[in-house]
């Protein structure tokens, strides 16, 4: 092996040396450049001063701490403030639903006063005005409603109705917030991975020059290929510094997400994978049918709108009232004492015209809550075909691109090869580590879009899929298989 890198080093010498005889150049052409003008790379970097503070504050939490999926769920569940304002909203609607109910409560009044009275009229007996002084020292009173001929019962159904429609927009929002969180958690993951990336082509950028640098010191490769792999690695750093900034981004997203914003720094305990999704799209719908918060929202409003219909109806009838009182005054504050007690009907008072037109109303409402149901249910129906065709061209997607990064790595390796013997130059070394790194970004990218695609699914559905996870082979024929 020796022998032959020699004679083909002694071959390119000579071929050197007959074409610069042929057309007169000079041997230092393109092996000279002006280092005042276009400096080392290494001369250009950021220096760090001999008595500057170099020691990083490092907490026990940040090297140790290690959180997966779930982890990231379970504080979201806890900290995420959109969740907490929704909670807030059922509670609410809850204390609401108790107030109608008071109505079949009995209720009492208490009372006390003084008044100075005088007589407008002359006392037959006197032939004067009489004055004098009126104590209350309590008057009780109480009051029961016995009927109402169910007006009571539909505002109770109305009022649990609203509360159910607020737990249905709670497991809405948890949704969402879950969709977030899984987005930007894959988000975080190909922000890591592609500062591995990043990192590894800097490395292999970094024996491109070498290997340049070595070819340059004894004759065979001439200074523009050093030149070459110097651009191309401080390039390389520049897109590592992006992939790191883009890293740290990612992060406060995920943690923005979560609903903690100043949480410090930790490490993700696993990668961005495939896990195989065998849910079809029939099963999809049904099962939006049964969990998609949305759905079940509109259907709670139609009853809603149908018992306000029936609560509108009812609004004229009369209501059956037992009421007592109980005081002691007089003209002394305990001079004496009554009571009085019975029943009464209470009717509402009536305007013929204003009950038809509200309920033509409630009527009216009732046939929109319909037709906004039916409006639901195919934009539901929608959403699960486009969430579903997504994560289907992503799925499908996945192995191409595997084998795009792999047949890219294999390119890389016989290019680098090539050119450490001396056969190939920089021209086709740097075309493949241009094609390796952009396959490994495409691949990462489209395991990204997969499961995020796969988390839209879940949330348009309103359930989480079963994970079977598959890995990647290449078979015989060369083509990426899934293997369970």
């Amino acid at each position: 092996m020796k022998k032959i890198i020699l004679i083909l080093i002694i071959i390119m010498l000579s071929n050197s040396v007959v074409y610069s005889a042929k057309y007169n150049i000079g041997s230092e052409f393109g092996n000279t450049i002006n280092s005042t003008e276009y400096p080392e790379s290494a001369d250009v970097e950021p220096k760090i001063k001999q008595n500057q503070n170099r020691e990083v504050l490092k907490t026990g939490i940040e090297n140790t701490i290690e959180v997966n999926l779930d982890d990231c769920l379970r504080l979201a569940l806890g900290n995420n403030t959109r969740i907490q304002s929704a909670m807030q909203d059922v509670f609410a609607s809850d204390a609401r639903l108790r107030q109608v109910w008071s109505n079949y409560f009995p209720q009492f009044s208490w009372q006390s006063g003084y008044s100075r009275i005088r007589q407008l009229q002359l006392s037959d007996v006197f032939q004067e005005n009489l004055i004098y002084n009126f104590w209350v020292l309590g008057q009780i009173s109480a009051s029961q409603l016995l009927y109402d001929f169910g007006v009571t019962q539909n505002q109770a159904t109305i009022r649990k109705l609203d509360n159910i429609g607020y737990k249905i927009i709670l497991t809405g929002t948890i949704n969402d917030v879950v969709y977030n969180v899984k987005d930007a958690y894959y988000n975080l993951q190909y922000a890591i991975q592609a500062k591995c990336v990043a990192e590894e082509t800097v490395k292999q950028y970094e024996a491109f020059y070498e290997q340049a640098r070595a070819f340059y010191e004894i004759g065979i490769k001439p200074k523009v290929d050093v030149t070459i792999a110097e651009v191309n690695l401080s390039n390389a750093k520049l897109t590592l510094i992006q992939a790191d900034h883009s890293v740290n981004l990612a992060m406060a997203k995920l943690n923005n997400a979560i609903g903690i914003p100043y949480f410090t720094k930790y490490n993700l305990a696993d990668k961005l994978r495939y896990d195989a999704c065998d849910l079809s799209l029939e099963k999809a719908v049904k099962i939006s049918e049964m969990s998609r918060p949305e759905f079940q929202l509109a259907e709670v409003k139609v009853e809603q709108a149908k018992q306000n219909v029936k609560l509108v109806k009812k609004s004229w009838f009369p209501q059956f009232i037992a009421q007592g009182q109980f005081e002691v005054g007089g003209r002394h504050p305990d001079s004496n004492y009554g009571y009085t007690w019975g029943g009464y009907i209470n009717f509402p008072t009536i305007n013929g015209m204003l009950l038809k037109h509200q309920l033509r109303e409630a009527r009216t409402l009732y046939s929109k809550e319909q037709a906004e149901a039916i409006n639901t249910k195919n934009n539901v129906y929608l959403e699960v075909q486009n969430a579903y065709y997504s994560m289907d061209e992503r799925k499908n997607k996945i192995p191409v691109a595997y084998l795009g990064m792999k047949q890219a790595k294999e390119n890389y390796e016989l290019s680098f090869g090539r050119y450490k013997v001396g056969v190939g130059n920089s021209i086709e070394l740097r075309d493949a580590q241009v094609q390796y790194e952009n396959s490994q970004l495409t691949y990462y990218q489209v395991m990204y879009e997969f499961n995020s695609s796969r988390a839209n699914l879940e949330k348009v559905i309103g359930k989480n899929i079963a994970c079977n996870e598959v890995e990647l082979e290449l078979n015989k024929k060369g083509t990426a298989s899934k293997r369970n």
